[in-house]
């Protein structure tokens, strides 16, 4: 090859990276979406277990709300599968992050981590990757003893780092009886609860029932807000001081009928509620 040929070639433009499209709402169309989205942001220890479609081995994998130092996944010694949701951001799409890192540890040796995804471009989500027939069922744990094997042996030293990344949890308790509700104690006891319908829907919804003073969970326990996060809204109430999780079903259960019937209201809303709604999203934070 000639001189004039070879530099013809070396300034030949390299293949350009195609960027993974951004996803406002990304954990759309798995089962259980909001739990997908509250295990992300709100819930600092749980885990479920999904399995893979037959194109991806059928295999059962665990997701974590969190791994040790932060991995995307773990395929431990035992050959369990685990990948974390509480990841520092890769790409524009969370499916897309979770389900490289999930493929990179199936492809892993036992005992072996995910350290990084690399350079992502646009592939399998997990709506392509899991079986969506199965129900997506989150535990919450008081502590990160999951990320060993219940038979493993543990050292002084492995003790010593699962004690110490279990000491700043947050107690949290999944309530009973309805979706995506999170009771927990940061001094004083709140809910945030996870919303499935549209966030605008929401919001009108709510400024309605804020304007007739009817958003309150019960007696006692206000609406503070809420926060965006991966396409959804997540209300919050702080609580009556000392009210355990096993308390809140029942009330859930009420104000869950309060806010259908609001969100079944058409028209425009009134003043009273538009002043409503323009104090809700003042204070609303939203999540990246």
């Amino acid at each position: 090859m000639g001189k004039k040929s070879r530099k013809r070639q070396s300034e030949s433009p390299r293949p350009k990276r195609v960027e993974v499209p951004f996803v406002e709402r990304p954990f759309e169309g798995l089962p259980g979406e909001t739990d997908w989205v509250a295990m992300r942001e709100v819930v600092p220890s749980a885990t479920a277990t999904v399995r893979t479609t037959a194109e991806y081995g059928s295999r059962e994998v665990v997701v974590a709300t969190m791994l040790p130092e932060l991995w995307p996944a773990l395929h431990r010694e035992d050959g369990t599968v685990l990948v974390g949701l509480q990841t520092a951001a890769k790409s524009g799409d969370a499916s897309r992050d979770v389900a490289a890192a999930l493929l990179l540890a199936l492809d892993a040796e036992p005992g072996a981590p995910v350290l990084n995804l690399g350079i992502l471009e646009p592939g399998p989500r997990l709506q392509d990757v899991l079986d969506l027939t199965v129900p997506f069922e989150p535990v919450v744990h008081d502590d990160f003893a999951f990320w060993l094997a219940a038979d493993q042996e543990r050292d002084a030293e492995v003790t010593a780092a699962i004690e110490q990344s279990s000491e700043g949890i947050v107690p949290t308790v999944k309530v009973a009886g309805v979706e995506s509700a999170y009771w927990c104690r940061m001094g004083r006891e709140f809910l945030r609860w996870a919303r499935p319908e549209p966030q605008e829907a929401v919001l009108d919804a709510f400024a309605r029932l804020h304007a007739r003073r009817e958003s309150e969970l019960e007696e006692g326990a206000r609406f503070v807000g809420a926060f965006r996060t991966s396409g959804i809204l997540v209300p919050v109430w702080e609580l009556v001081p000392g009210t355990e999780a096993d308390e809140l079903a029942g009330p859930c259960a009420e104000f869950e009928k309060r806010l259908e019937a609001a969100l079944a209201e058409t028209g425009p809303l009134d003043a009273d509620a538009r002043r409503a709604r323009a104090g809700i999203v003042s204070r609303q934070v939203t999540l990246r």
